[in-house]
């Protein structure tokens, strides 16, 4: 006798194989969507790169990281008062900027819960190097070598070897955020004093703001690397670890040329 349809084991038996092939597929899916967010983070670091090598061979001078100012930046002040300084940040001098919503300026694959540090662009995304983009002043005593005027290319010995932006908890970046002595220890209360290299094995131990953990300890791409611009305008994509400033006795190893170019 013709049977039509399927018998109820049949049908269970499909339903488990459509069920065990999406279980199969989503984290091959999710490692193709973590593989693409990578790669267009990439594509962010190279063109940033490019922008702030090109606003130097302009004005002779990168761009300060941060530059106080009481007339409010393009699109107004950036941040809350409450952890963050108001004034200039480095995007605002650039020419591709065009408010904060402008996707280069933003990190794809930043891990981010809270809705207001994940809607700022001072957190999550991408920091210069202090070392580089220097500001008029600092909030904290003995960061000296972050204050002044900014380099210039010629002020710095090996550009291919020295970090001008790189993945970041905050918009300006420093070797005191890739060591685990700094010169004066950082409360995590300010933007500034939560900063971090995404993916580098001391921030469990650092203080952080709250939700900037996940970003912080499990890292935004595939075997914990960054995306990193030089000052010689290439970039590259490197292990976070491969950033870290070692304290031993007085001095600091892999501090010069990586982040202090001196």
């Amino acid at each position: 006798m013709k049977r039509d349809g399927f018998t109820l084991i049949e049908l269970l038996i499909v339903i488990a194989i459509i069920a065990l092939l999406i279980a199969l597929s989503i984290p091959v899916l999710r490692g193709s969507r973590q593989r693409a967010a990578t790669l267009l983070c990439g594509s962010h670091i190279k063109q940033l790169t490019l922008g702030l090598t090109m606003y130097e061979d302009d004005n002779q001078r990168f761009p300060y990281g941060f530059f106080d100012s009481f007339t409010p930046p393009p699109g107004g002040y950036i941040g809350s008062p409450a952890y963050d300084r108001m004034g200039w940040w480095w995007f605002h001098f650039m020419e591709s900027y065009d408010g904060p919503d402008i996707a280069i300026f933003r990190c794809p694959s930043k891990l981010l819960s809270d809705r207001r540090l994940k809607s700022c662009i001072l957190y999550g995304n991408y920091g210069v190097n202090r070392s580089i983009c220097k500001s008029p002043d600092d909030i904290r005593g003995n960061r000296e070598e972050f204050v002044g005027t900014p380099l210039a290319g010629t002020d710095i010995p090996q550009p291919s070897r020295t970090l001008l932006i790189v993945d970041s908890g905050y918009s300006i970046t420093s070797w005191w955020y890739a060591t685990d002595v700094p010169p004066v220890p950082l409360s995590g209360a300010k933007g500034e004093d939560a900063g971090y290299i995404p993916g580098l094995a001391i921030n469990k131990n650092k203080k952080l703001l709250p939700t900037q953990e996940r970003d912080a300890v499990d890292g935004r791409h595939p075997n914990m690397t960054v995306n990193v611009g030089f000052a010689d305008a290439h970039s590259d994509r490197m292990n976070a670890d491969n950033l870290f400033v070692e304290k031993a006795a007085d001095a600091y190893t892999n501090r010069i040329p990586l982040w202090s170019p001196q």
